[in-house]
């Protein structure tokens, strides 16, 4: 008896240890979009037929229990906490799910699913709704820009919820730079305070919270030449509720700027008889005005040979008449800018007469490898010189060693030539140095040979003295010992 007592309590305290654990509600936080659809589920394990409940943040009830008479009940006596928004997708004893559409800022906060059991069990999940910004719009700019203008471009975009990011691209290319967002922001929005300042090192981030949304504003300071003309600059906003809709401001920038001219010709050595064609260059915004060609300072001579044709200018027969600095020149509302060109022409080359000498360097299939600046101060005018550079050698002298190397000219004097074949003296040179050296050497050993040949000789009547050594002795003396300087005589007759 006393065991089937302790089995029956045994299985009570299970029962109500499985009802206690089993009988609250499960629920979950959830997140949406402004303007989206939410879900919100509570879920039971074990029901012993009692009823589910959601209510609001402010604890108005908006759906109770599954069953069509208490719900008559509910809408009955709560018609006034009705939203057609929010509707009832699923009831039983173990579930109740109510969707909210069309969410907007003030249905975020905390939801309360209730069990009513005794005593009443609840569960409760928060609802966040993210606020979507607004498409960006960029402050400030001025158009048109002046070249040497400082101006600062800002962006602002208005709805955020949290705080959005904004970024900086340069003709797609992103303006780098560290964004330390002030930890206040989240102080602000609780708040509500105002002007929250970040900053970045390309330019200034605003947040400033209102309500539960943030306005941010972030400013970009450009220093503009010229070359940021046309350039577009494009302000984007990061944030998690546009992962599939990115939001972005394009802005163009116009910059005036003053003209730059450059004069570009057709030919590297102008000769007589040739054409050419100078194109004066110009760059400017806005777009200068007609070119003005000038010669020497005053006008053109020959219209008829020089043809101004917008900004070329060409010379239909090259004469050395044409020689002189040619100067084109444009302006805008902004200033005037010129280029000058110094024309010289040369003569046609003409065939060399025959030589007899030999050219060192025969003129290179490559005109341009004999070319030379005419005037340090302009480029493409060149001059070509056709000298040929030979050399004669003057034959031995007296005296071993003068070679003379001879350079003569043909056609037109160069005084770089010397400077184009001082390889080749250098190399002469030291042919010359080598043969007069080995000259010396000659010299030298021819010298010492002789001295160490000299002996003593004797005549006939020498000979035939009682006291003259034996001819053949005196050569043998002469060849080996020289420190007997008395043993070498000479007799002559």
């Amino acid at each position: 008896m006393q065991i089937k007592n302790f089995h029956f309590c045994m299985l009570v305290i299970m029962i109500m240890i499985t009802g206690i654990s089993g009988q609250y509600p499960l629920v979950q936080n959830m997140t949406v979009t402004e303007g989206g659809t939410v879900n919100m589920t509570c879920r039971v394990e074990y029901n012993d037929n009692t009823s589910l409940q959601w209510s609001n943040p402010a604890q108005q009830t908006l759906f109770f229990g599954d069953k069509k008479g208490l719900l008559t009940v509910c809408l009955s006596l709560c018609a006034a906490l009705r939203d057609n928004r929010i509707e009832l997708m699923h009831a039983s004893w173990s579930e109740l799910t109510i969707s909210i559409s069309d969410v907007t800022l003030t249905d975020e906060g905390m939801y309360t699913c209730s069990l009513f059991t005794m005593p009443v069990r609840t569960a409760k999940a928060y609802l966040t709704v993210l606020g979507v910004p607004e498409k960006p719009e960029i402050d400030g700019l001025t158009k048109p820009a002046l070249e040497g203008d400082q101006i600062t471009l800002t962006c602002m975009t208005q709805g955020s919820k949290p705080a959005a990011d904004l970024r900086w691209f340069r003709n797609e290319k992103e303006v780098k730079g560290k964004q330390h967002l002030n930890l206040n922001v989240l102080l602000d929005h609780c708040y509500g305070f105002t002007n929250t300042y970040a900053t970045s090192s390309k330019g200034a981030k605003e947040v400033n919270a209102s309500g539960k949304t943030f306005t941010v504003r972030s400013s970009l300071q450009l220093h503009v030449d010229r070359n940021d003309d046309g350039v577009a600059y494009t302000c984007k906003v990061d944030h998690v509720a546009l992962a599939q809709t990115p939001q972005q401001a394009t802005e163009v920038l116009e910059v005036h700027y003053a003209p730059h001219v450059k004069i570009i010709n057709s030919l590297v050595v102008p000769q007589e008889g040739q054409y050419l064609k100078l194109e004066c260059m110009s760059k400017g915004n806005p777009s200068p005005d007609p070119v003005m060609w000038t010669k020497d300072g005053g006008e053109l001579p020959d219209l008829d040979r020089m043809i101004v044709e917008g900004r070329e200018l060409t010379f239909t027969s090259l004469n050395k008449t044409d020689n002189g600095t040619y100067r084109c020149e444009a302006s805008n509302h902004l200033g005037t800018s010129s280029a000058e060109y110094v024309l010289y022409v040369y003569d046609v080359p003409t065939t060399l007469p025959p030589s007899t000498t030999l050219p060192l360097h025969p003129i290179p299939a490559d005109p341009t490898a004999q070319l030379g600046t005419h005037d340090p101060t302009v480029t493409g005018n060149r001059v070509k010189y056709d000298g040929l550079v030979t050399q004669t050698m003057e034959s031995y002298g007296a005296k071993a060693g003068q070679l003379f190397n001879v350079a003569t000219w043909a056609g037109t004097e160069n005084p770089n030539a010397i400077g184009q074949h001082g390889t080749d003296h250098a190399l002469i040179g030291g042919v010359v140095a080598v043969v007069v050296f080995v000259t010396l050497c000659l010299i030298i050993v021819l010298g010492r040979y002789l001295a160490r040949h000299k002996g003593t000789y004797l005549t006939n009547e020498a000979k035939g003295a009682d006291d003259a050594p034996d001819a053949d002795t005196a050569i043998i003396n002469a060849e080996g010992n020289h420190a007997h300087a008395e043993e070498k005589k000479e007799y002559f007759i």
